[in-house]
């Protein structure tokens, strides 16, 4: 069970992790213009806060090339919030 404010590790194989991944890319490219592929979640934790923080790591394919990113998505299921908060190359 998670700890209000404290970060947890996550589950990397869970569905909602891969849509929460997926997400990050698309408002990534969106924001950025960029043509970035979903590969694979590497690592993930998650930290309450008026919803659940996702800490992402996951792997992408730009251009051919495999790349590292972490995505930080804020999510309030109850209100149907889905938010990207950062996105950076690692």
């Amino acid at each position: 069970m998670a700890v209000v404010g404290g970060v947890t590790e996550g589950v990397e194989n869970s569905a909602d992790i891969e849509t929460f991944a997926k997400f990050a890319i698309d408002e990534h490219n969106k924001k950025e213009n960029a043509t970035l592929e979903f590969v694979k979640v590497i690592e993930t934790k998650q930290q309450v806060v008026q919803g659940t923080m996702y800490y992402i790591t996951l792997e992408v394919n730009e251009g051919g090339d495999k790349k590292t990113y972490e995505a930080k998505v804020w999510v309030k299921p109850w209100e149907d919030f889905k938010e990207l908060q950062e996105f950076k190359l690692v």
